[in-house]
C-alpha cells in the first residue's frame, strides 16, 4: 500500500500552491498596499480585531510609522509583538473563537471604551478580519453571554449561512450591526477589511463590527482589501506559470459542507490515482483545531483503513482529524497573518510528471515563494 509520501512532488506542488494564495491575502501586506506612503495629517488611532488583527495592526505600522499613537488589538491567540519595537507597544487583548466566552465580553467592553476616548484631534484605523463575531462582544439589553454561545453552538449543528449567523449575532449585540460605528458620531474614520464572507459585505465581516447601521450614514471610508478571490487568483496565476491549465471557478462554493465534501471525493478524487484535493482555512485553523486543512488523495480511505478506523464513522462524529492524522494528510501551517475563509485547490497530475515539473520550476518556485 502506497503511503502518503508516495505523492510527495504533487503535495509539495499543492502546499506551494496554496502558500502563494496565503501570500496575496496576508493581512500585513494587504495593509500597507491600502494605506500607502502618505503620511496621514493627524495622528493615528488603531483598532485591530480578528484573527488577522495582530498582522494587519504590523502592516499599518509599516505604513505609517510614527504617526500611530495607540493601538488596540483583539485576537485569539497570543502573537510575537517584536515588530513593533519601533513604536508605542500596542495594548493587546484576546477573545475567545469560535465560541464567545468571558474574555470576549471584557475585550467587548475595552474596545467601547477605546472608541469613547479618542480625542477629537485623533483619525481612528479600523482593522477587522474573520474571527471578529466572537473575540468581542457586548451582549444587547436582555442578552446574555449564554445566548450568543448558544446561537454559535446551533450553528454548528443547524448548518446556518455564514450570513443569518452574523446577522442574528448582531441582533444580540450593542456594537454588531453598525452600532460601533454609529458610536463615533459621524467622525471621519477609516476601516479596511479581510473578509471571510460571503459576498465580501462589511455589514457582515464580523457580525458588521464596522459596518453600517441600517438605514444610517457615517463618516467612515471603507474598503475590502483581501478576499478569498484574491488567493484563487494567485493559486490560478502560479499554477499558469508553472505550466499547468488551470480551471478557476466563476463562484465561490457555497451550501453545505457534507454535500461539497461528498461531491469533491466521489467526482473527482476516488479511485483516480492522478487527482489530489487540498482544502485547508487559510487562518490556518479548523474550528477549535490546531489543524488548517486536508490534503487527500485517491488512497486516503485505505490508509484510514489500514489504521482501524472507518472514515464515515469518524465523519459522523465529527472527528475527522482523528482519521486523517492516521492517513497523513491533516495540513498544519499555524497563524498565517489572514483570515479569508477555506481555500479549495485540486490538481490532476500523474507522478512523473510532478517529478519533472518540479525539477523545471524549483528554482523559479523557491524565489517567488
Amino acid at each position: 500500500m502506497k503511503t502518503a509520501d508516495t505523492f510527495e512532488p504533487r503535495r509539495t506542488l499543492l502546499l506551494d500552491l496554496f502558500q502563494v494564495g496565503l501570500a496575496r491575502v496576508n493581512g500585513r501586506r494587504c495593509v500597507v498596499a491600502a494605506l500607502g506612503a502618505a503620511e496621514p495629517a493627524s495622528p493615528v488611532w488603531v483598532a485591530a480585531i480578528g484573527k488577522a488583527a495582530t498582522a494587519m495592526a504590523l502592516g499599518a505600522y509599516d505604513a505609517l510609522g510614527g504617526a500611530i499613537e495607540r493601538t488596540l488589538i483583539i485576537s485569539r491567540d497570543p502573537e510575537d509583538l517584536s515588530g513593533f519595537a519601533a513604536g508605542p507597544a500596542p495594548e493587546v487583548w484576546l477573545g475567545s473563537h469560535p465560541v464567545p466566552d468571558e474574555r470576549s465580553l471584557a475585550a467587548g467592553a475595552r474596545l467601547l471604551a477605546w472608541v469613547d476616548e479618542l480625542p477629537p484631534s485623533v483619525w481612528p484605523l479600523f482593522l477587522i478580519s474573520g474571527g471578529a463575531s466572537s473575540l468581542v462582544e457586548v451582549p444587547a439589553p436582555g442578552a446574555t453571554l449564554e445566548d450568543l454561545a448558544a446561537l454559535t453552538r446551533l450553528s454548528f449543528t443547524s448548518g446556518m449561512a455564514i450570513g443569518e449567523l452574523n446577522a442574528r449575532r448582531a441582533a444580540l449585540s450593542c456594537i454588531k450591526g453598525g452600532r460601533l460605528a454609529a458610536r463615533l458620531g459621524g467622525r471621519p474614520a477609516r476601516a479596511l477589511f479581510v473578509s471571510d464572507v460571503p459576498n465580501d459585505d462589511p455589514r457582515v465581516i464580523g457580525s458588521g463590527l464596522m459596518g453600517p447601521a441600517p438605514g444610517g450614514t457615517d463618516g467612515i471610508e471603507r474598503t475590502v482589501i483581501a478576499s478569498v478571490d484574491h488567493a484563487v487568483a494567485a493559486v490560478a496565476a502560479r499554477a499558469a506559470q508553472l505550466g499547468l491549465t488551470v480551471h478557476a471557478p466563476r463562484e465561490r462554493f457555497a451550501g453545505s459542507a457534507e454535500r461539497l465534501a461528498a461531491r469533491f471525493a466521489h467526482e473527482l478524487i476516488a479511485g483516480h490515482g492522478e487527482l489530489l484535493l487540498l482544502a485547508a482555512g487559510t487562518d490556518g485553523s479548523d474550528g477549535v483545531t490546531e489543524d488548517a486543512g486536508a490534503l487527500v488523495d485517491a488512497e486516503s480511505c485505505a490508509r484510514i483503513s489500514i489504521a482501524e478506523l472507518d472514515a464515515d464513522d469518524c465523519l459522523h462524529q465529527a472527528d475527522s482529524a482523528r482519521a486523517l492524522a492516521a492517513s497523513g494528510d491533516l495540513v498544519h501551517t499555524g497563524p498565517t497573518g489572514t483570515n479569508v475563509g477555506d481555500l479549495v485547490i485540486g490538481l490532476k497530475l500523474a507522478a512523473l510528471e510532478a517529478e519533472v515539473l518540479a525539477q523545471r520550476h524549483d528554482g523559479r518556485r523557491q524565489r517567488v515563494l
